[in-house]
């Protein structure tokens, strides 16, 4: 496949409500699509590495100059018959997983696109049906929390994810074990703590949780190995996830027992696989987690997570839960068994009026010296 031209929109999308966790708030979500051309073939990629480097190193805007002005003139123009062709070729350019991934992930849709095969088979996943779980971003009160969980809990979703952030972590979750004894939990800390806190996770250990997602530093693997011979809780990476180099050390040094796979995060999806074989081969769980993309960038989630190891229930959304009105179309609708179904007649495309609309910037990268 030859990669003709990149056409690369930087949008920012309103929420319903802002989001709230450990770096802060969000009221909009920032993301770059990539509109991918092949011949008379296209097809499109979302990542979202949100406005600001609070979540990793990237932010909107730097990745958005090094697709159209670095990552992308150094791809278009030539011929990539595999994604590691492509991922070898981007290779010589260090990190910027977000911005790699906005380019890799137009391929396999693209690669879909021509072959007219599913994107989840293309990846080696099945046609079924992939479990989706409950997440709450940190309220206003515990009450208010209450309250969603309850009807989460109504809802049949079979596990709930929360935000912890110091100050609202020990107390928080005590009122949340009393009210639903028996419910699936874990929580997210977004490298909002340190080994100072062990005390406060060694008495977390009594809520039996799932897992502790991303308790420490985002780049980091030995103070969460330690952290993990020290607390009953499982471990489970998150951010430390930016590579497969990153990966290769979790598993190696034991620093995690759970593993979330994000494919913006991981550098596209081809990086995400070779995680998720890892992962299974060292007979660790794995999960698809999000980025409050739109259902361009949910829908290719759903997708990767329709492989075997993706064994917990992902960070997928219906379209309704974050935006009033979703940038791509069609929609993603749970069904009523909180399950999302892949799709086996194309993915999700950005509807061109509200693209529009929520375009920042946008760009053009042509192959040199061509005339489309």
């Amino acid at each position: 496949m030859k990669i003709d031209r990149l056409d690369v929109y930087y949008v920012a999308m309103p929420l319903i409500q802002p989001w709230r966790t450990a770096y802060g708030s969000d009221a909009d979500i920032h993301s770059i699509l990539v509109q991918a051309h092949s011949g008379g073939h296209s097809a499109w990629s979302e990542s979202t590495p949100f406005f600001a480097p609070t979540y990793l190193n990237e932010a909107a805007g730097s990745a958005f100059y090094l697709v159209t002005e670095v990552f992308g003139p150094h791809v278009v123009g030539r011929e990539y018959e595999t994604a590691k062709e492509l991922n070898d070729r981007l290779a010589i350019f260090k990190g910027n997983s977000f911005a790699k991934a906005a380019i890799e992930i137009s391929w396999w849709t693209l690669q879909s696109a021509i072959t007219g095969k599913p994107l989840h088979k293309l990846l080696g996943g099945k046609t079924r049906e992939v479990q989706a779980g409950a997440d709450f971003g940190i309220q206003d009160s515990i009450d208010i929390l209450l309250e969603r969980i309850q009807g989460a809990v109504d809802a049949g979703f079979p596990r709930i994810k929360l935000k912890a952030a110091p100050g609202w972590d020990y107390e928080m979750l005590r009122a949340v074990r009393g009210a639903f004894p028996r419910m699936t939990f874990h929580i997210d800390c977004n490298s909002g703590y340190t080994l100072d806190d062990l005390p406060l996770f060694k008495k977390i250990d009594r809520f039996e949780l799932a897992f502790i997602e991303q308790p420490l530093h985002w780049n980091d693997v030995l103070d969460h190995a330690e952290l993990a011979r020290k607390i009953a809780t499982p471990i489970c990476l998150d951010e430390t996830l930016h590579s497969l180099k990153a990966a290769e050390q979790a598993i190696k040094v034991g620093a995690c027992m759970y593993m979330n796979i994000k494919p913006g995060r991981i550098g596209g999806l081809w990086n995400s696989v070779r995680v998720h074989d890892m992962a299974r081969d060292a007979g660790i769980p794995v999960w698809v987690g999000g980025m409050l993309e739109s259902a361009v960038g949910a829908a290719v989630c759903v997708e990767l997570a329709t492989l075997p190891n993706f064994t917990y229930p992902g960070d997928l959304f219906p379209s309704s839960r974050f935006y009033t009105n979703d940038l791509g179309e069609p929609k993603l609708e749970l069904t009523s068994k909180k399950r999302f179904v892949p799709f086996t007649e194309g993915l999700p495309a950005p509807d061109p009026e509200r693209l529009k609309k929520m375009t920042v910037r946008k760009a053009t990268v042509k192959a040199k010296g061509s005339a489309q």
